[in-house]
């Protein structure tokens, strides 16, 4: 039953303007002054959530983003500045593109964080979607076979560094330590200098194609996974084949549990005011997304159009309205929220944790205004009100 209610912010800064009549996405370019205004914007943004009593704040990693949309590139540092100004919210790491990092690298960092958050920052891993970021750092983006094979060795190598006093590992990519001499002797093994205190280190993964690979890799290493609403809908969907995974490792989860779904919301006093509104941030999703291939069910002349003003009616572009009706979107009042999720309650029983999440490019004062909505209206009709209003005071 839901009782944990987080969200996902990436990173974006305020626009100057919204929508498919606005600024195309590969037109936009701000200044350092405009896209460095993000850390202030995340910082009021965790303050809020704090203050309310929310269990977690998503921060996204992500590289270059001269356009605006995600300029968070080391969420790590951002969780250590995050859990010292604020009291208990949960900083989550969604998500850490392996393929980007040394694994060691990561491994170290996030047990900085850990100790220094005393257990606040939540490590997430992710294989990445970006060429111009996965591939500016060395790592395999167009290849998706051997994206896939690198991201495997990295998450092996990094559960060893966790829960080993020392270790070693032989495999394609890495040989842990290289066989030197050190000191007097012959190098076997490292160890990770600080490890965890917090261990075992809880995971989280996001799960967008659910291939059984996949999803047997997560449940091996005990990794729990973020999944986008639309996909959810899914017949056979990732929440069902994730539950299936576990019982191919002889565990028996409840349906949605270990998993997060993720909605894109807007709440106001009308469901045609939150329409209205959601509508052009809706089209700035579109613009930001549909060329990655995450707007499910676009045609190429469609992707094309979404790149120019304007026009998308004509071209066939599903307005939000479509994804409302799947479920990844939401606008209505709060009581409809309220019902909403009461629905997800009871097709995923398993499921604690709901990821509300402000569209991308939304301004600051209107998430502020949303989570406050939320905190008020919608969250105490679920369990763990009580914690939630006694750590909201």
């Amino acid at each position: 039953m839901i009782n944990k209610f987080t969200t996902v912010y990436a990173g974006h800064i305020d626009f100057p303007d919204h929508g498919q009549d606005a600024t195309p996405a590969n037109e936009r370019r701000f200044t350092n002054e405009e896209l460095a205004g993000v850390y202030e914007k995340t910082e009021a943004i965790a303050k809020q959530m704090d203050r309310l009593g929310y269990h977690m704040l998503w921060l996204a990693e992500h590289h270059f983003q001269h356009e605006g949309y995600e300029c968070l590139p080391n969420i790590l540092m951002c969780a250590v500045h995050l859990a010292h100004v604020t009291k208990q919210l949960k900083i989550g790491c969604g998500f850490n593109i392996t393929p980007m990092w040394h694994p060691l690298r990561l491994a170290e960092d996030f047990a900085t964080a850990d100790i220094l958050t005393k257990g606040r920052t939540v490590f997430g891993v992710g294989r990445g979607y970006h060429t111009r970021e996965v591939e500016t750092f060395g790592g395999p983006m167009l290849d998706q076979n051997a994206n896939r094979e690198l991201f495997e060795e990295q998450v092996e190598i990094l559960f060893k560094a966790f829960n080993n006093e020392s270790f070693s590992h032989q495999g394609k990519h890495y040989t842990l330590p290289p066989e030197v001499p050190y000191r007097g002797y012959q190098l076997k093994e490292l160890s990770l200098v600080p490890r965890p205190v917090n261990r075992p280190v809880e995971c989280w993964q996001p799960i967008v194609s659910a291939s059984p690979r996949g999803l047997d890799f997560m449940v091996k290493h005990g990794i729990k996974g973020a999944v986008g609403g639309g996909a959810a809908t899914m017949q056979a969907g990732p929440i069902q084949g994730y539950k299936e995974a576990a019982a191919r490792a002889g565990k028996n989860l409840k349906l949605g549990e270990n998993l997060t779904l993720g909605i894109h919301f807007f709440v106001a006093k009308t469901r045609e005011e939150a329409a209205r509104r959601i509508a052009p941030l809706y089209e700035e999703h579109v613009k930001m997304f549909a060329p990655l291939g995450f707007v499910p069910g676009l045609t190429p002349d469609q992707v094309a159009a979404v790149a120019r003003r304007g026009g998308w009616s004509a071209a066939g572009v599903p307005p939000v309205e479509h994804f409302i009706k799947l479920g990844s979107w939401f606008a209505g009042t709060p009581d409809e929220l309220i019902a909403f999720l009461k629905g997800v309650e009871e097709k995923y029983p398993g499921m604690e944790h709901i990821n509300l999440s402000s569209p991308l490019t939304t301004p600051k004062d209107v998430m502020l205004e949303q989570f406050q909505i939320v905190a008020e209206e919608v969250m105490p009709h679920f369990r763990g009100r009580a914690a939630m209003a006694t750590a909201a005071q």
